[in-house]
């Protein structure tokens, strides 16, 4: 059984639990995705990157 950090999105407290105990709110994992040289979707995030740095 894998434990991870949790982040409240209300109410920004840090748990383990599935739920947030302070306000029973949703809760996202706060980890970045695992890094791959395959990179799908490489491509697509440097052209935004590129046209939000033009504006």
């Amino acid at each position: 059984m894998k434990m991870k950090m949790r982040k409240c999105n209300s109410c920004n407290v840090y748990t383990i639990k599935d739920i947030c105990p302070s306000c029973s709110g949703d809760l996202n994992v706060i980890y970045p995705p695992k890094y791959s040289i395959e990179d799908k979707y490489g491509k697509y995030r440097r052209k935004l990157k590129e046209e939000a740095f033009d504006k």
